[in-house]
């Protein structure tokens, strides 16, 4: 059943702050939410979808040339839509449990996560949107066969999460890096990200530490995207993925 809850989220929150190293020479001088995908850069696809979606805000959380990332958040704005961006100032020290610290006061209310280096479509969108839950936390996965040392692997009881992480030893899908925080959700991912922060792994540590401790509790799920397009941006030929299927999406017009 559609929670109707759940589907009045509307803000998304963008963690842009990494540089991109695994893409050098290619992120240089500019950060990989900014590589052009057919036209437009990865950011630029990813607001386009979120939007298109649904939302209407995002907040990106910038770090490496946060200037050239703040340009399009002021383009964005210039056409109307409801983009800030919040700058992470230990983005070359910290992993993604940082950026999302820094953003604390952003999940002022119920929100998405996204990913800045996840390529998503309209279509995800909706179906996050749709399928999460009131007072929980609800993950995009992606159903497969092959999984890689590199996947984000998650471990599901029917929608319900049990694990999520690159080294658990079951599993049965991979989150995109792309979710929803909502009511009594929301409040315990703050508290269980605010714990590990005062650890000394903390600054070094994915955010997705914090979901995997929290799903014992019962209250993260998942919501499988089927047949809908995405990429994560890693490596080069992630990279020419997302160029082929961003090409397509040009082609047919954009969103």
């Amino acid at each position: 059943m559609t929670d109707e809850r759940a589907m009045t989220i509307d803000k998304a929150i963008i963690l842009s702050a990494g540089k991109g190293s695994r893409l050098l020479p290619l992120t240089e001088d500019t950060p990989k939410c900014l590589l052009d995908c057919s036209g437009k850069t990865l950011l630029e696809w990813q607001l386009d979808a979120l939007f298109a979606g649904g939302f209407t805000e995002a907040v990106i959380v910038t770090g490496f040339r946060e200037d050239k990332v703040e340009r399009v958040a002021e383009a964005q704005r210039a056409a109307g839509r409801a983009v800030t961006t919040l700058f992470n100032p230990f983005y070359h020290v910290a992993d993604n449990l940082g950026s999302i610290w820094m953003a604390r006061g952003a999940f002022d209310r119920d929100c998405a996560v996204l990913n800045g280096d996840t390529l998503i479509s309209p279509d995800i969108v909706r179906l996050l949107r749709e399928g999460a839950a009131a007072d929980a936390i609800t993950l995009s996965v992606n159903e497969k066969d092959d999984f890689d040392a590199d996947d984000m692997k998650v471990l599901r009881e029917g929608s319900r999460l049990l694990r999520v992480g690159k080294t658990i030893e079951a599993y049965d899908a991979e989150s995109i890096g792309f979710m929803a925080f909502a009511g009594a959700g929301r409040a315990a991912f703050l508290a269980e990200v605010e714990a590990w922060m005062r650890r000394p792994e903390g600054v070094t540590s994915w955010y997705l530490k914090a979901i995997d401790r929290i799903a014992a509790g019962g209250i993260v799920g998942t919501v499988a995207i089927g047949e809908a397009a995405w990429q994560e941006v890693d490596f080069p030929p992630d990279l020419v993925a997302a160029k082929a299927l961003t090409a397509k999406w040009a082609v047919a017009g954009g969103f």
